[in-house]
Protein backbone atom coordinates (compact mmCIF):
# COMPACT_ATOMS: atom_id res chain seq x y z
CA UNK A 1 0.00 0.00 0.00
CA UNK A 2 1.22 3.49 -0.85
CA UNK A 3 2.00 5.44 2.36
CA UNK A 4 -1.01 7.47 3.46
CA UNK A 5 -0.70 11.26 3.52
CA UNK A 6 -3.14 13.86 4.81
CA UNK A 7 -2.80 15.35 1.32
CA UNK A 8 -0.83 13.49 -1.35
CA UNK A 9 0.62 16.33 -3.42
CA UNK A 10 3.34 14.19 -4.97
CA UNK A 11 0.90 11.82 -6.64
CA UNK A 12 -1.34 14.70 -7.68
CA UNK A 13 1.63 16.39 -9.33
CA UNK A 14 2.56 13.17 -11.15
CA UNK A 15 -0.75 13.31 -13.06
CA UNK A 16 -0.13 16.83 -14.36
CA UNK A 17 3.66 16.74 -14.42
CA UNK A 18 4.11 17.24 -18.16
CA UNK A 19 1.85 20.31 -18.26
CA UNK A 20 3.30 21.82 -15.12
CA UNK A 21 6.90 21.28 -16.18
CA UNK A 22 6.26 22.94 -19.54
CA UNK A 23 4.48 25.89 -17.91
CA UNK A 24 7.27 26.48 -15.38
CA UNK A 25 9.92 26.18 -18.08
CA UNK A 26 8.09 28.79 -20.15
CA UNK A 27 8.19 31.18 -17.20
CA UNK A 28 11.89 30.54 -16.68
CA UNK A 29 12.60 31.14 -20.35
CA UNK A 30 10.54 34.35 -20.38
CA UNK A 31 12.23 35.57 -17.17
CA UNK A 32 8.98 37.41 -16.35
CA UNK A 33 8.95 36.19 -12.78
CA UNK A 34 6.77 39.00 -11.44
CA UNK A 35 3.45 39.95 -13.08
CA UNK A 36 4.11 37.74 -16.09
CA UNK A 37 1.37 36.69 -18.48
CA UNK A 38 0.15 33.69 -16.43
CA UNK A 39 -0.74 36.01 -13.53
CA UNK A 40 -3.23 37.95 -15.63
CA UNK A 41 -4.44 34.80 -17.39
CA UNK A 42 -5.09 32.97 -14.14
CA UNK A 43 -6.84 36.00 -12.66
CA UNK A 44 -9.19 36.14 -15.63
CA UNK A 45 -9.84 32.40 -15.49
CA UNK A 46 -10.63 32.59 -11.78
CA UNK A 47 -12.93 35.58 -12.32
CA UNK A 48 -14.92 33.51 -14.79
CA UNK A 49 -14.98 30.43 -12.57
CA UNK A 50 -16.17 32.36 -9.51
CA UNK A 51 -18.42 34.67 -11.55
CA UNK A 52 -16.95 37.79 -9.96
CA UNK A 53 -15.87 41.06 -11.58
CA UNK A 54 -12.43 41.33 -10.01
CA UNK A 55 -9.74 38.90 -8.81
CA UNK A 56 -6.63 40.49 -7.34
CA UNK A 57 -3.85 37.93 -6.72
CA UNK A 58 -1.55 38.37 -3.73
CA UNK A 59 1.22 36.58 -1.88
CA UNK A 60 -0.84 34.44 0.52
CA UNK A 61 -4.20 34.10 2.25
CA UNK A 62 -3.14 36.04 5.33
CA UNK A 63 -2.14 38.99 3.17
CA UNK A 64 -5.49 38.72 1.40
CA UNK A 65 -7.35 39.26 4.67
CA UNK A 66 -5.06 42.09 5.75
CA UNK A 67 -5.32 43.89 2.42
CA UNK A 68 -9.09 43.54 2.45
CA UNK A 69 -9.32 45.21 5.86
CA UNK A 70 -6.89 47.94 4.85
CA UNK A 71 -8.86 48.60 1.67
CA UNK A 72 -12.02 49.08 3.72
CA UNK A 73 -10.24 51.85 5.64
CA UNK A 74 -10.67 50.26 9.04
CA UNK A 75 -9.13 52.30 11.85
CA UNK A 76 -7.45 51.29 15.13
CA UNK A 77 -10.08 50.41 17.69
CA UNK A 78 -12.70 49.39 15.15
CA UNK A 79 -14.33 46.06 15.93
CA UNK A 80 -14.29 43.13 13.53
CA UNK A 81 -16.58 40.17 14.18
CA UNK A 82 -15.31 36.69 13.32
CA UNK A 83 -15.24 33.11 14.56
CA UNK A 84 -12.73 31.86 17.10
CA UNK A 85 -12.83 28.32 15.71
CA UNK A 86 -10.51 28.82 12.73
CA UNK A 87 -6.87 29.02 11.71
CA UNK A 88 -5.22 31.85 13.62
CA UNK A 89 -4.61 34.06 10.55
CA UNK A 90 -8.25 35.19 10.45
CA UNK A 91 -8.05 36.87 13.83
CA UNK A 92 -4.32 37.59 13.69
CA UNK A 93 -4.65 40.21 10.96
CA UNK A 94 -7.36 41.96 12.96
CA UNK A 95 -4.97 42.43 15.85
CA UNK A 96 -2.06 43.24 13.53
CA UNK A 97 -4.00 46.28 12.26
CA UNK A 98 -4.81 47.37 15.83
CA UNK A 99 -8.44 46.47 15.34
CA UNK A 100 -10.42 44.62 18.00
CA UNK A 101 -11.44 41.02 17.34
CA UNK A 102 -14.96 40.23 18.52
CA UNK A 103 -15.58 36.50 18.58
CA UNK A 104 -18.97 34.95 17.90
CA UNK A 105 -19.70 31.29 18.52
CA UNK A 106 -20.11 28.79 15.70
CA UNK A 107 -22.98 26.55 14.68
CA UNK A 108 -22.49 23.13 16.33
CA UNK A 109 -23.28 21.32 13.07
CA UNK A 110 -21.55 23.38 10.37
CA UNK A 111 -18.66 24.72 12.53
CA UNK A 112 -19.17 28.09 10.82
CA UNK A 113 -20.12 31.44 12.36
CA UNK A 114 -23.62 31.17 13.85
CA UNK A 115 -25.74 33.76 12.04
CA UNK A 116 -28.36 33.66 14.83
CA UNK A 117 -25.78 35.00 17.29
CA UNK A 118 -24.34 37.65 15.00
CA UNK A 119 -26.61 40.62 15.63
CA UNK A 120 -26.12 40.50 19.41
CA UNK A 121 -22.37 41.07 18.89
CA UNK A 122 -22.79 44.22 16.79
CA UNK A 123 -22.00 47.59 18.38
CA UNK A 124 -21.53 51.09 16.93
CA UNK A 125 -17.82 50.20 16.60
CA UNK A 126 -18.43 47.13 14.42
CA UNK A 127 -16.89 47.88 11.02
CA UNK A 128 -16.58 44.44 9.40
CA UNK A 129 -17.78 40.84 9.66
CA UNK A 130 -15.50 37.95 8.66
CA UNK A 131 -17.28 34.59 8.35
CA UNK A 132 -15.02 31.59 7.82
CA UNK A 133 -16.04 28.74 5.52
CA UNK A 134 -14.39 26.15 7.73
CA UNK A 135 -13.21 22.76 6.44
CA UNK A 136 -14.92 23.42 3.09
CA UNK A 137 -18.46 24.06 4.38
CA UNK A 138 -19.97 27.45 3.51
CA UNK A 139 -21.31 29.61 6.33
CA UNK A 140 -24.96 30.63 6.15
CA UNK A 141 -24.18 33.64 3.99
CA UNK A 142 -27.74 34.66 3.15
CA UNK A 143 -28.55 35.11 6.82
CA UNK A 144 -25.21 36.81 7.52
CA UNK A 145 -25.63 39.23 4.61
CA UNK A 146 -29.12 40.15 5.79
CA UNK A 147 -27.79 41.15 9.22
CA UNK A 148 -24.85 42.98 7.64
CA UNK A 149 -27.12 44.93 5.28
CA UNK A 150 -29.40 45.91 8.13
CA UNK A 151 -26.46 47.49 9.94
CA UNK A 152 -24.53 48.62 6.84
CA UNK A 153 -21.46 46.54 7.70
CA UNK A 154 -19.14 45.12 5.01
CA UNK A 155 -18.56 41.37 4.93
CA UNK A 156 -15.19 39.75 4.15
CA UNK A 157 -15.45 36.03 3.39
CA UNK A 158 -12.53 33.91 4.56
CA UNK A 159 -12.71 31.38 1.74
CA UNK A 160 -9.28 29.81 2.24
CA UNK A 161 -10.77 26.36 2.82
CA UNK A 162 -13.81 26.38 0.53
CA UNK A 163 -12.82 27.54 -2.94
CA UNK A 164 -15.15 25.93 -5.46
CA UNK A 165 -17.99 25.48 -2.97
CA UNK A 166 -21.49 26.58 -3.97
CA UNK A 167 -23.98 28.40 -1.77
CA UNK A 168 -27.68 27.92 -2.54
CA UNK A 169 -30.08 30.71 -1.59
CA UNK A 170 -33.63 30.09 -0.38
CA UNK A 171 -34.95 30.95 -3.85
CA UNK A 172 -32.71 28.30 -5.43
CA UNK A 173 -30.11 30.61 -6.97
CA UNK A 174 -26.47 29.73 -6.43
CA UNK A 175 -23.23 31.62 -5.96
CA UNK A 176 -19.66 30.49 -5.43
CA UNK A 177 -18.25 30.92 -1.95
CA UNK A 178 -16.04 34.00 -1.88
CA UNK A 179 -18.27 35.89 -4.29
CA UNK A 180 -21.16 36.54 -1.91
CA UNK A 181 -19.76 39.08 0.55
CA UNK A 182 -18.37 42.51 -0.29
CA UNK A 183 -14.88 40.97 -0.44
CA UNK A 184 -13.71 37.37 -0.61
CA UNK A 185 -10.26 36.10 0.33
CA UNK A 186 -8.54 32.81 -0.34
CA UNK A 187 -5.25 30.99 0.05
CA UNK A 188 -3.43 28.84 -2.51
CA UNK A 189 -1.25 27.14 0.10
CA UNK A 190 -0.16 23.80 -1.43
CA UNK A 191 -2.53 21.64 0.63
CA UNK A 192 -5.60 23.68 -0.28
CA UNK A 193 -8.17 22.28 -2.71
CA UNK A 194 -6.69 24.65 -5.28
CA UNK A 195 -3.07 24.88 -4.21
CA UNK A 196 0.10 26.16 -5.84
CA UNK A 197 3.67 25.01 -5.22
CA UNK A 198 4.55 27.68 -2.72
CA UNK A 199 2.56 30.50 -1.14
CA UNK A 200 -0.20 32.35 -2.91
CA UNK A 201 -3.54 34.03 -2.38
CA UNK A 202 -6.23 36.16 -3.96
CA UNK A 203 -8.92 38.70 -3.17
CA UNK A 204 -12.28 38.90 -4.96
CA UNK A 205 -14.92 41.60 -5.24
CA UNK A 206 -17.75 42.79 -7.46
CA UNK A 207 -17.25 46.42 -6.35
CA UNK A 208 -15.18 48.46 -8.83
CA UNK A 209 -14.13 51.07 -6.28
CA UNK A 210 -13.12 48.45 -3.75
CA UNK A 211 -11.16 46.58 -6.42
CA UNK A 212 -9.21 49.72 -7.26
CA UNK A 213 -8.45 50.29 -3.59
CA UNK A 214 -7.40 46.65 -3.07
CA UNK A 215 -5.04 46.79 -6.05
CA UNK A 216 -3.51 50.00 -4.73
CA UNK A 217 -3.03 48.67 -1.19
CA UNK A 218 -1.47 45.45 -2.48
CA UNK A 219 1.03 47.41 -4.57
CA UNK A 220 2.69 49.78 -2.09
CA UNK A 221 -0.35 52.10 -2.10
CA UNK A 222 0.42 53.22 -5.64
CA UNK A 223 -2.23 54.86 -7.81
CA UNK A 224 0.42 55.21 -10.53
CA UNK A 225 4.06 54.19 -10.65
CA UNK A 226 5.97 56.01 -7.88
CA UNK A 227 2.80 57.86 -6.75
CA UNK A 228 1.77 56.47 -3.38
CA UNK A 229 -1.66 57.62 -2.21
CA UNK A 230 -2.10 55.37 0.82
CA UNK A 231 0.05 53.22 3.03
CA UNK A 232 0.14 49.83 1.38
CA UNK A 233 2.01 46.56 1.31
CA UNK A 234 3.97 44.53 -1.22
CA UNK A 235 1.96 41.40 -1.88
CA UNK A 236 1.80 39.61 -5.21
CA UNK A 237 1.41 36.16 -6.70
CA UNK A 238 4.57 35.25 -8.58
CA UNK A 239 4.38 34.08 -12.18
CA UNK A 240 5.50 30.50 -11.54
CA UNK A 241 2.73 29.98 -8.98
CA UNK A 242 0.18 31.53 -11.32
CA UNK A 243 1.31 29.19 -14.11
CA UNK A 244 0.72 26.19 -11.84
CA UNK A 245 -2.67 27.48 -10.71
CA UNK A 246 -3.75 28.12 -14.28
CA UNK A 247 -3.26 24.40 -14.98
CA UNK A 248 -4.96 23.23 -11.80
CA UNK A 249 -8.03 25.51 -11.92
CA UNK A 250 -9.79 23.54 -14.71
CA UNK A 251 -9.30 20.43 -12.55
CA UNK A 252 -10.76 21.96 -9.38
CA UNK A 253 -14.27 20.55 -9.81
CA UNK A 254 -12.76 17.14 -10.51
CA UNK A 255 -10.65 17.45 -7.38
CA UNK A 256 -13.75 18.38 -5.36
CA UNK A 257 -15.67 15.38 -6.72
CA UNK A 258 -12.81 13.09 -5.67
CA UNK A 259 -12.74 14.56 -2.17
CA UNK A 260 -16.51 14.22 -1.81
CA UNK A 261 -16.29 10.57 -2.85
CA UNK A 262 -13.86 9.93 0.01
CA UNK A 263 -16.16 11.82 2.38
CA UNK A 264 -19.14 9.75 1.22
CA UNK A 265 -17.22 6.55 1.94
CA UNK A 266 -16.29 7.77 5.43
CA UNK A 267 -19.89 8.84 6.11
CA UNK A 268 -21.22 5.42 5.14
CA UNK A 269 -18.58 3.54 7.11
CA UNK A 270 -19.04 5.53 10.31
CA UNK A 271 -22.82 5.89 10.20
CA UNK A 272 -23.30 3.11 12.75
CA UNK A 273 -20.45 4.08 15.07
CA UNK A 274 -21.99 5.77 18.15
CA UNK A 275 -18.78 7.54 19.19
CA UNK A 276 -18.55 9.39 15.85
CA UNK A 277 -20.46 12.40 14.58
CA UNK A 278 -19.75 12.72 10.85
CA UNK A 279 -19.59 16.13 9.12
CA UNK A 280 -22.94 17.84 8.57
CA UNK A 281 -23.86 19.12 5.13
CA UNK A 282 -26.36 21.97 5.30
CA UNK A 283 -28.83 22.15 2.39
CA UNK A 284 -27.41 25.53 1.37
CA UNK A 285 -23.77 24.40 1.21
CA UNK A 286 -22.04 22.20 -1.35
CA UNK A 287 -19.31 20.92 0.96
CA UNK A 288 -15.91 20.66 -0.77
CA UNK A 289 -14.19 18.85 2.12
CA UNK A 290 -10.90 20.62 2.51
CA UNK A 291 -10.85 18.55 5.68
CA UNK A 292 -12.93 15.58 6.77
CA UNK A 293 -13.48 16.34 10.42
CA UNK A 294 -15.17 14.06 12.94
CA UNK A 295 -16.55 14.85 16.37
CA UNK A 296 -15.80 12.19 18.93
CA UNK A 297 -18.30 11.38 21.67
CA UNK A 298 -17.06 9.39 24.65
CA UNK A 299 -13.72 8.53 23.06
CA UNK A 300 -10.19 9.69 23.88
CA UNK A 301 -9.08 11.80 20.93
CA UNK A 302 -5.40 11.83 21.76
CA UNK A 303 -5.31 8.07 22.20
CA UNK A 304 -7.09 7.63 18.87
CA UNK A 305 -4.58 9.92 17.16
CA UNK A 306 -1.68 7.94 18.64
CA UNK A 307 -3.29 4.63 17.70
CA UNK A 308 -3.77 5.77 14.11
CA UNK A 309 -0.18 6.99 13.88
CA UNK A 310 1.00 3.56 15.02
CA UNK A 311 -0.96 2.12 12.10
CA UNK A 312 0.60 4.67 9.70
CA UNK A 313 -2.56 6.73 9.45
CA UNK A 314 -1.98 10.47 9.90
CA UNK A 315 -4.73 12.35 11.70
CA UNK A 316 -4.74 16.02 12.61
CA UNK A 317 -6.53 18.23 15.12
CA UNK A 318 -7.70 21.45 13.49
CA UNK A 319 -7.74 23.37 15.87
CA UNK A 320 -6.96 22.36 19.48
CA UNK A 321 -6.86 25.90 20.90
CA UNK A 322 -9.40 28.43 19.62
CA UNK A 323 -8.35 31.98 18.90
CA UNK A 324 -10.03 33.48 21.97
CA UNK A 325 -7.94 31.15 24.18
CA UNK A 326 -4.62 32.10 22.57
CA UNK A 327 -2.10 34.19 24.52
CA UNK A 328 -1.71 36.59 21.61
CA UNK A 329 -5.21 37.97 22.21
CA UNK A 330 -4.96 38.27 26.00
CA UNK A 331 -4.69 42.06 25.82
CA UNK A 332 -8.08 42.17 24.09
CA UNK A 333 -9.75 40.29 26.93
CA UNK A 334 -10.71 37.60 24.47
CA UNK A 335 -10.77 34.83 27.07
CA UNK A 336 -13.88 36.48 28.51
CA UNK A 337 -15.94 35.66 25.40
CA UNK A 338 -18.57 33.01 26.14
CA UNK A 339 -18.22 30.53 23.28
CA UNK A 340 -19.40 27.16 24.61
CA UNK A 341 -19.81 25.50 21.21
CA UNK A 342 -16.32 26.53 20.12
CA UNK A 343 -14.78 25.34 23.38
CA UNK A 344 -16.59 22.01 23.10
CA UNK A 345 -15.69 21.41 19.45
CA UNK A 346 -12.00 22.14 19.90
CA UNK A 347 -11.89 19.34 22.44
CA UNK A 348 -13.68 16.82 20.20
CA UNK A 349 -12.67 17.24 16.56
CA UNK A 350 -10.16 15.16 14.64
CA UNK A 351 -9.52 15.16 10.89
CA UNK A 352 -8.79 12.12 8.74
CA UNK A 353 -6.81 12.04 5.49
CA UNK A 354 -8.77 13.25 2.49
CA UNK A 355 -7.37 14.09 -0.91
CA UNK A 356 -7.70 13.57 -4.63
CA UNK A 357 -5.43 10.53 -4.92
CA UNK A 358 -6.89 8.30 -2.22
CA UNK A 359 -6.77 4.59 -3.12
CA UNK A 360 -9.45 2.13 -2.06
CA UNK A 361 -6.97 0.11 0.01
CA UNK A 362 -5.81 3.26 1.80
CA UNK A 363 -9.39 4.29 2.47
CA UNK A 364 -10.33 0.91 3.88
CA UNK A 365 -7.21 0.80 6.07
CA UNK A 366 -8.13 4.17 7.57
CA UNK A 367 -11.74 3.14 8.16
CA UNK A 368 -10.79 -0.18 9.70
CA UNK A 369 -8.18 1.46 11.92
CA UNK A 370 -10.67 3.99 13.30
CA UNK A 371 -13.31 1.33 13.86
CA UNK A 372 -10.90 -1.08 15.53
CA UNK A 373 -9.99 1.57 18.11
CA UNK A 374 -13.62 2.45 18.85
CA UNK A 375 -15.05 -1.07 18.93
Amino acid sequence: MVPIQMVDLKRQYAKIKSEVDVAITEVLESSAYINGGPVQQFSQDLQKYLDVKHVIPCANGTDALQIAMMALGLQPGDEVITASFTFIATAEVIALLNLKPVFVDVDPKTYCLDATKLEAAITPKTKAIVPVHLYGHVADMEAIMEVAAKHNIPVIEDNAQAIGADYTYKDGTKKKAGGIGHIGCTSFFPSKNLGCYGDGGAIFTNDDALAAQIRMVANHGQSARYYHDVVGVNSRLDTIQAAVLKIKLPLLDQYITARRAVADAYDKAFADVPQIVTPYRAPYSYHVFHQYTLQLEGADRNKLQTYLQERNVPAMIYYPVPAHRQKMFASFGSSEFDLPVTDTLTGKVISLPIHTEMDEDQLQHIIESVKSFLK
